[in-house]
């Protein structure tokens, strides 16, 4: 793990997309080489932890705080490049960033705006991801991204849990691999029962299933781990009314917004058991009510299995900037949580 020399001044502008904070990190963020952004990404992991630590952690942040470091892309046709950190580590994709990243590539001229759309690309761990900038009075506003490509990984899985019985769930990527599964089986219902019995039953689903299904990914080893489950109200099959979740990822971290990977991966899953056609618009509804509208895009394939590209929208706000501090001899430097 990396160390401070003396102390250290992060600036960052902070913004939010459905009510899910990101931290995007503008200064003070020491250089991260490597060849590919998974590269870059081990880099980070490997020695500059103290850096995610010390911002998403108190006393600078919380346990449900997200970041966005920006890197050198090395894709071409990038316009920018992006890790992705959270309470517990470094995610491979993050639809919520996404919509935030649009809109800040635009305001900040790292993209020349066009007039009623903007185009950003944007380079993630899972692959390039193409955003769309709505633009109004010259402004940036609404912002649609496309996947990477996404798939039903494993479908009609059980596991029995104590105190739950059996439950049924799938696993789906949608540049993150989750667990899908109807919050009814664990007597959960939206809108009656507290989140917390919500996280409780999602991160013992997370747990038990990283322990009992293998997973692998065609285009890296990096991608192949389970982030999180994401706890549905069960509406899969197509409809007009929204559907509702809560995504519970990384050290039991809950997501304010509907979450554009889990958005993707819900998608996946829902085509592939032919529950939504090509181009059918779905609403989808976060546990505090904020939402995202998501369709499939395209049908493709991603290794041996039939994938498909989500596109998903929604609207950042910013809501503050930030000048931090982090001195090298202070005992609690590095950050702390209490839950």
């Amino acid at each position: 793990m990396g160390t401070l020399n003396n102390w250290q001044q992060i600036n960052a502008i902070d913004a939010h997309t459905g009510g899910e904070p990101l931290r995007i990190f503008t200064s003070g963020i020491p250089p991260i080489p490597g060849d590919t952004i998974l590269a870059k990404r081990r880099y980070a992991q490997e020695n500059l932890d103290w850096l995610r630590t010390a911002t998403m952690w108190e006393p600078r942040g919380h346990a449900d705080m997200y970041g966005a470091l920006l890197v050198e892309p090395d894709l071409p046709g990038a316009d920018l490049a992006v890790l992705f950190m959270h309470n517990e580590g470094y995610s491979t994709m993050c639809g919520h960033a996404i919509i935030a990243l649009g809109r800040y590539a635009v305001d900040q001229g790292l993209v020349p705006p066009g007039k009623d759309v903007t185009h950003v690309n944007i380079e993630c761990p899972c692959g390039l991801v193409r955003a769309e900038v709505t633009m109004r009075d010259g402004k940036a506003a609404d912002v649609s991204f496309e996947s990477v490509p996404s798939f039903l990984y494993a479908r009609d899985q059980t596991l029995t849990l104590a105190g739950c019985g059996e439950i049924s769930f799938d696993i789906a990527y949608g540049g993150a691999f989750y667990a899908l599964a109807d919050c009814s089986q664990f007597g959960l219902e939206f809108g009656r029962d507290p989140v917390a019995g919500f996280v409780d039953a999602a991160d013992r689903l997370t747990r038990a299933a990283q322990q009992a299904v293998q997973l692998t990914h065609p285009d890296a080893d990096d991608l192949a781990y389970l982030y999180g489950t994401i706890l549905t109200d069960g509406k899969d099959a197509f409809s007009d009314q929204p559907t509702r979740n809560v995504c519970v990822f990384a050290d039991r971290q809950v997501d304010r917004s509907p979450t554009g990977s889990g958005v993707t991966a819900r998608l996946a899953a829902m085509h592939a058991r032919g529950q939504i056609g090509r181009g059918r618009e779905r609403v989808f509804e976060s546990i505090v009510g904020s939402r995202f509208s998501g369709a499939v895009a395209s049908e493709t394939t991603c290794g041996e299995h039939p994938a498909i590209t989500a596109r998903v929208s929604g609207r950042a706000f910013y809501s503050g900037k930030a000048e931090f501090l982090v001195e090298a001899d202070d005992p609690l430097a590095g950050g702390f949580l209490v839950r």
